[in-house]
Order: structure tokens, then C-alpha cells, then sequence
């Protein structure tokens, strides 16, 4: 008995009690429902066995009684209460046994008593614990979404009620680690960290840890690993032995999200390098060059979207819809884990989207538009492009006029600098891919190569400039901005697509 307590728990030893009995027990709540039970015997049908216990039960509950029994037919039930505190309910524990009752049933029941109570304990404790876990889990993500969306105040009255305060300045780090390991790879992140790092498990990728951790140390007390970003990814990488890291730059706690995507980009290059964790490597964002007529067209391109008002009161307003194509453009499918919503309302969403903004969101141009424009809404307004308040000046023009600017001109020529080391067929593979709105099966079709090929060509040039481009956050909508603002100025504006705009 007691070694079937501890091996199995309460499910083990209520088998072995219906085993002995030689027909149904199991264990019920005050008013009838049962909680879990096991049948060893086919003489009765376990619906009708429970239905019989749940009325003993009932009657034991009715007369404050400390044992009960009623007999039904050919068989018998047997109903006692597990020991406990009020407040936890003790569930009863019935068996039903066809008569005669085996010898000794009832002394075996109440020597049963202690282990299943003491198991039954252990159980709710148990449950508890992981309801606590699961609570923590989605405030930790629900936090996490503030900071993406940029609702810091928000953020921090939620943060408020766990540990540790959120850093400001932060560098982003994202762990991909094997299947089953992220509770402990995430033990091993605090602990590396000196407990200073905001540990949120991603609920898109299922292997992806998410620390948002502070950018420069308070104290020079604390552990060595947790000394810069750089510090703890290396000690992360050396600890656990198949896990991956990539580390932002430097951000501020409002840019979250650009600190996420470079995490994300930094993942794709560690991949492939023998010590197993990235840094991203200085790159200025699209939205920070752009300037004031960047900013006025981001406002023009987005304002049907932003003064949406929906029609009834349960459909989402214009913030849902700018988070859930924000979340979209970031994650693709995954958009569904990320905000919680079903595929169908996900398409729906989308599609009135992108009637609002007069886009077709299945092109990689209107995708590229778009991301461009929420990226600059995004942009704090200290380092917005444009007059104080990040309100810009002038008259909003098309996105073509924005890729010609001098500034957009430099960031796309570095950007297409990266692929040199590549070779020649590089700018080309990238070309074609965004041609094919970035499918595969296409890609591979035009090239001439099986699919298998084009992925693999594809992942080498993720380990040439640096960025993710199969997974998401992919870089193909900076390097579709890239492609048509150097055609631009080449008198070549069909190669990468057209250019959408207002």
C-alpha cells in the first residue's frame, strides 16, 4: 500500500484498492463529482459504479457522518473522508464492491486513509505550485507585450508584482535551447545573472528563453557573468551544452522591440559559430534614418488604421489591429501564439487591415511598407525623426521619395555591403526570393535548384550579414527597402517590385 502511494500517488493506490475490493474506487468531492477513479471489474459499469458513490457521497456529506455505506443491487458502496484542513475540501474516498463484501475491506480502507490523504496533499500542493508557475509564466509574457508594444507605464505596474524591477537601459538576449530544458536553462539564466534578469519564456518558440537584462551593472559585487550582456550569453553557451544565444545592442526599455529583433538576428549568426552565441553587429534601424518627411509619410500611410473606430463594441479597435499586424509582420503564423487568437480571426484581422490601408499584405513590398511605418510610429519620440513631440513638418509623399533620401541611400548600400563576401549569385538569390515574396517552392523554381538548395543557400547568407531570413523576425522586409532604394538611384525600380506607398 505504502509503496504504491509512492510510486504512483493517489491513481496508484486507488488501482490498488479497486484491485483488492474487486470493483470500482475512487476518489469525489462533497457534492458527488468525481475527481478521478479506477474499475477493476466489468460486473458493473463504472458509470453506474460512480453514480452510486456519488449519491453515498452525498448522503456522507448530508449527515456530517464520518463513514457511510449504502448497498444497491449486488453491490455496496463504502464512502470516507480523507483527513484535511476546511479550506482545502478533502475530496471522500468511495469504492464500490460487489457483495459479499471481500474480508477485511473495511480495516483495509481505513489503514488506506493516511497514505492517500498524505499523497492526496502532496497532489494539491503540487497543483498548486504549478498553477502559481503558470500565473507567473503569462504575467511575465503579458509584461513582455507592453514593452513591445511600447506601453511602459503599464508595463511597470504590472512588473511591479515580480521580480526583478525592469532595467532601463537593456540589452535583449534570446537562449534557444533543446526541447525540455527551458525551465532549467531559465534556472541557469538567473542564477548566471546574479537574479538581475527579466526571464520571460517566448510563447511563439517553444525552445526560445526571452532575458531582458540591465545594459550596464549597478554594483561591481556582482557575479562576474553578469557583467554585460556579453558576459552572461558566453557563460550561458559555456553552461549548457547545445544551447544558442544572440544579444542585442544596447536599447532603451521602450525599444524592446528593436532590441528582441536584434536578439533574434544575433540567434541566426550563432548558429553557425563554434562557441554557440552572437552579438548583432551595429547596424543603424531603417526608422532612425528616414527623417521628417519619413515620419510625415509613416502618419499619412497609417492614419485609416489609427482612426478606425469598429462598428461594435466587442471588435478590436485601432490599437488591437495595429498590435495584431505589428505581431504579425514580426511572427507570420506564430502571430496566433503570440496574441492568443485563432488562425481564422488572425485572416480576418489582416484583411481588414489591409482594406483600410489599401494594401495587399501578401506582397513583401506592402508587407515592407507597412513594418517600415509602424517601426517609425514606434520610434521614442526623443529620437523620432522630425520636430519635438515627433510630430514631422511638411507635405507626406510617397515611399519611393523617402528610399531616394541621401541618408536611406547610405544605410542601403551598408546593408547590401554585407553581402559581398558572399559572391555575386548572393544580391541575386535575395532578389529572386523577394520576387517570390519569399516562398521557397517558387525560389527554388526560378533558380534552378531544389528546394533543399535554396534553404540551404539561404542559410549560409544568414551567416553572411547577420540576420535571421527563414525564421521570424526575418530581415526580408529591411533587405526589400535596401533592394528598391539602390534601384532607385540605379534606374532600375522593377528588380525588387514596385514600391508600395499612399
Amino acid at each position: 500500500m505504502y509503496r504504491a502511494a509512492r510510486t504512483g500517488g493517489s491513481s496508484e493506490l486507488l488501482r490498488w484498492l479497486a484491485q483488492r475490493a474487486g470493483g470500482w474506487a475512487g476518489l469525489l468531492d462533497g457534492d458527488g463529482t468525481v475527481l478521478q477513479a479506477v474499475a477493476r471489474t466489468s460486473e458493473r459499469p463504472g458509470q453506474e459504479a460512480a453514480a452510486l458513490a456519488a449519491e453515498a457521497a452525498k448522503e456522507l456529506k448530508s449527515r456530517g457522518a464520518r463513514a457511510y455505506s449504502l448497498d444497491a443491487d449486488r453491490c455496496t458502496a463504502l464512502v470516507l473522508p480523507l483527513d484535511g484542513p476546511p479550506e482545502d475540501r478533502a475530496p471522500v474516498l468511495a469504492v464500490v464492491a460487489p457483495r459479499p463484501l471481500p474480508g477485511g475491506l473495511s480495516t483495509l480502507l481505513a489503514d488506506a486513509m493516511m497514505p492517500l490523504t498524505l499523497a492526496w496533499a502532496a497532489e494539491t500542493l503540487e497543483r498548486r505550485r504549478r498553477r502559481v508557475d503558470l500565473a507567473e509564466s503569462r504575467g511575465r509574457e503579458a509584461v513582455l507585450h507592453l514593452l513591445m508594444t511600447g506601453q511602459l507605464s503599464i508595463a511597470h505596474q504590472v512588473a511591479g508584482a515580480l521580480r526583478p524591477k525592469l532595467p532601463d537601459p537593456v540589452r535583449v538576449c534570446v537562449v534557444e535551447c533543446s526541447g525540455g530544458q527551458r525551465n532549467e536553462v531559465a534556472r541557469i539564466c538567473a542564477d548566471a545573472s546574479g537574479g538581475r534578469t527579466w526571464i520571460v519564456r517566448c510563447p511563439v518558440y517553444a525552445r526560445h528563453l526571452i532575458l531582458v537584462m540591465p545594459a550596464d551593472p549597478e554594483s561591481e559585487a556582482e557575479p562576474e557573468a553578469a557583467k554585460g550582456g556579453a558576459a552572461l550569453d558566453r557563460t550561458v553557451a559555456e553552461l549548457v551544452d547545445d544551447c544558442v544565444v544572440g544579444v542585442s545592442e544596447e536599447v532603451q526599455l521602450s525599444d524592446t522591440a528593436t532590441g528582441y529583433r536584434q536578439a533574434f538576428h544575433a540567434l541566426a549568426v550563432a548558429r553557425g559559430l563554434p562557441g554557440r552565441h552572437a552579438r548583432f553587429g551595429s547596424s543603424p534601424e531603417p526608422a532612425l534614418v528616414v527623417g521628417s518627411a519619413g515620419t510625415q509619410w509613416a502618419d499619412a500611410l497609417l492614419a485609416p488604421l489609427l482612426a478606425y473606430l469598429p462598428r461594435r463594441s466587442q471588435d478590436p479597435g485601432s490599437q488591437e489591429l495595429a498590435a495584431t499586424v505589428a505581431s504579425w509582420l514580426a511572427f507570420s503564423s506564430h502571430a496566433t501564439q503570440h496574441l492568443k487568437i485563432h488562425r481564422n480571426t488572425l485572416t480576418a484581422r489582416l484583411k481588414l487591415i489591409g482594406e483600410l490601408l489599401g494594401l495587399d499584405l501578401n506582397r513583401v513590398a506592402d508587407q515592407a511598407a507597412l513594418d517600415l511605418a509602424l517601426c517609425i510610429r514606434a520610434t521614442p519620440a526623443l529620437i523620432r525623426p522630425g520636430r519635438p513631440g515627433g510630430r514631422a513638418s511638411g507635405t507626406a509623399g510617397n515611399l519611393d521619395e523617402i528610399l531616394r533620401s541621401p541618408a536611406v541611400q547610405d544605410w542601403a548600400s551598408h546593408q547590401l555591403s554585407l553581402l559581398a563576401p558572399a559572391g555575386p549569385t548572393a544580391g541575386e538569390t535575395l532578389r529572386t526570393w523577394l520576387r517570390c515574396e519569399a516562398q521557397l517552392g517558387p525560389t527554388a523554381a526560378e533558380l534552378g535548384i531544389s528546394v533543399p538548395g535554396a534553404r540551404k543557400r539561404l542559410t549560409r547568407l544568414e551567416a553572411v550579414i547577420g540576420r535571421s531570413l527563414l525564421q521570424t523576425p526575418s530581415a526580408r522586409h529591411d533587405l526589400w527597402l535596401a533592394f528598391r532604394a539602390v534601384d532607385l538611384t540605379a534606374g532600375e525600380p522593377d528588380r525588387a517590385g514596385a514600391g508600395p506607398g499612399p
